[in-house]
């Protein structure tokens, strides 16, 4: 029998199996990733993740929302950072797009994967979007400005720039803001 692993150990391979999942997701797609890629890049028994997930569809959500939700304390954090609004508004960018964007740039898959991922959890990325609005809301003090902030944000990203570019485009936009 197998020891008892324990809650730490257990959470770390949770995180493995997420991260494995995300980099076949990205690098083959949704359909062609299978259970075992999954597992094999894991490092893991495929038995294993039946015991963690139910099905691919279920390993594809928790991608999902581990990937944005895992953010969202950081970008919180950054706007009750000390520091001026410029810094603190490039923070929550930096956090809630170009780090999850520097994530899926380059990868053969990166756009299905997050198409698939909002048509599966709309939900999430529903939530994901709520936060940086509250968040450039807060540090902008003003509604009206954080939603066009964040549409203009999600322009940024339409051409599929590296991260560098998209680096100095939201610091250009945040120039226009602050």
């Amino acid at each position: 029998m197998a020891p008892k692993i324990t809650p730490e150990e257990a959470a770390l391979r949770r995180d493995s199996v997420l991260q494995a999942a995300r980099w076949c997701f990205l690098n083959f797609g949704y359909s062609k990733t299978s259970l075992d890629d999954i597992a094999k890049r894991a490092n893991i028994a495929r038995t294993l993740l039946y015991r963690m997930f139910s099905d691919k569809e279920d390993i594809y959500g928790a991608v999902f929302r581990h990937w944005l939700v895992s953010r969202h304390s950081q970008a919180r954090e950054a706007v009750q950072a000390a520091g001026a609004p410029w810094n603190r508004l490039f923070e929550v960018c930096r956090v809630m797009v170009i780090e999850p964007w520097a994530d899926m740039v380059g990868a053969p898959m990166a756009g299905e994967f997050f198409d698939v991922c909002e048509r599966l959890d709309p939900e999430i990325d529903a939530l994901h979007r709520q936060v940086a609005l509250e968040c450039i809301a807060a540090v902008l003090a003003d509604d009206a400005a954080a939603e066009v902030f964040l549409l203009s944000l999600d322009g940024l990203i339409g051409d599929e720039p590296t991260v560098s570019a998209l680096e100095n485009r939201v610091r250009l936009l945040i120039e226009r803001f602050v």
